[in-house]
């Protein structure tokens, strides 16, 4: 049985436009073409280090003729690389760390269901550990991906500022 959610979704418009968009995002992370895996950030409360980003997954991501041909599946690396995005975006532009915030590690991940294209992955952030110094930042964030209200994964991973 999952974990509750880190935040109630009935509460926040996920029709909204997004707070950020694609194009927003890349002003942030450096992530392009096949590995730009956040498409939108809908909501954040900074106070309590919560966000809401998505991934839109199409017909057209990279992965789709090899993983897997005739029944497509979004892979957990994938997944896991858009909670990473998710993380550095959120403590860059937020957060204002300057430089380049890289992903350092997971420290936990269970994949509980499938991903395929045609659907909105939601990415449900929350910052359980942020040091920001002057020589090193490193974040720590729990992460669940959720898809037509089931959570899909959930992880801890962790980045730091190279």
């Amino acid at each position: 049985m999952p974990p509750p959610l880190l935040f109630d979704l009935s509460e926040i418009d996920l029709k909204a436009e997004p707070l950020f968009d694609k194009e927003a995002i890349c002003k942030v992370n450096p992530q392009r073409f096949e590995m730009q895996q956040l498409d939108g950030i809908l909501w954040y409360d900074k106070e309590k280090a919560l966000i809401l980003g998505y991934k839109d997954v199409t017909e057209h991501e990279f992965w789709i003729r090899g993983h897997i041909p005739g029944r497509p599946l979004m892979p957990g690396v994938i997944m896991i690389e858009a909670a990473a995005q998710l993380s550095s975006f959120f403590v860059k532009e937020i957060y204002k760390e300057p430089g380049f915030v890289g992903f350092s590690g997971i420290e936990s991940a269970k994949f509980r269901s499938v991903i395929e294209p045609g659907q909105r992955l939601y990415l449900l952030g929350h910052i359980t550990k942020y040091k920001s110094r002057k020589s090193t930042t490193r974040v720590t964030m729990d992460i669940q991906g959720v898809v037509d209200d089931v959570m899909v994964f959930e992880t801890t991973v962790s980045g730091m500022r190279v």
